[in-house]
């Protein structure tokens, strides 16, 4: 639909709906997690699998049907994965982070959608029976921002505020405060001097997000009407 047609009430009861179900079912799969101001979009597209996973305050994943988000860690054959995530953090659809040694993601750090991480070649070159394969830690420090579609290789380390560009394939560390892209990524320039607002500034006050967010809802849809919502479910119209 072009515009949300739902009534204020119902899209209270359908957010309520999925706070309920990210308590219920997605909270006790992580080792630390933050419910109460956690948001995780659509929770049931979400797929957190395996030990040593754990996210900050204010988590925000954002997923879709079409473009599950996965956080998987593996513990066969002497490895132990784990998967940090820091506060503030975002992940948009279709992220996969996916560790048999450590993945550490910092404070602010947006990965955009499609976005993968690996910390393991997840097979030998040579002994393709043998899982797992060479396996480095990966390190994302402070608000770095991860493309639409990038993949970030083992054993690689990106510096604070980084920006790594769309589809870019990072195969070693990157400095802090730089514009990369490419396969492999390289440096494309240094950022410059202006100030940087992270998403701690947007909200480390949690309440009243919530509150100006469900002001900004009544507003909205204050004049939508059970009716015309259900008639856009069975038989849209060009304007919907």
């Amino acid at each position: 639909m072009r515009e949300d047609r739902r009534p204020y009430i119902a899209k209270r009861a359908y957010l309520a709906l999925e706070r309920a179900y990210t308590r219920r079912f997605v909270a006790p799969q992580f080792d630390q997690f933050d419910p109460d101001f956690s948001i995780v979009m659509r929770p049931w597209y979400l797929t957190v699998h395996g030990h040593n996973i754990s996210a900050g305050k204010s988590l925000h994943v954002i997923t879709a049907k079409d473009r599950r988000v996965g956080l998987t860690t593996w513990g066969e054959g002497g490895h132990g994965g784990r998967i940090k995530l820091g506060d503030y953090v975002l992940l948009c659809p279709g992220v996969r982070v996916d560790s048999a040694s450590r993945v550490v993601v910092g404070n602010n750090t947006m990965l955009a959608a499609g976005a993968y991480l690996t910390d393991a070649d997840w097979h030998d070159i040579y002994d393709r029976t043998r899982s797992i394969g060479n396996t480095a830690p990966i390190v994302l420090e402070d608000n770095v921002w991860i493309g639409d579609g990038a993949t970030v290789c083992k054993g690689v380390t990106i510096g604070e505020n980084t920006v790594i560009g769309t589809r870019s394939v990072v195969t070693h560390d990157m400095p802090a405060n730089v514009i990369a892209a490419g396969n492999p990524a390289r440096v494309i320039r240094k950022l410059g001097d202006q100030p940087i607002r992270t998403r701690e500034t947007l909200l480390a006050d949690a309440p009243r997000l919530v509150r100006e967010t469900d002001n900004l809802n009544r507003y909205l849809l204050g004049s939508n009407t059970t009716t015309g919502w259900l008639r856009t479910l069975i038989k849209p119209s060009r304007g919907d």
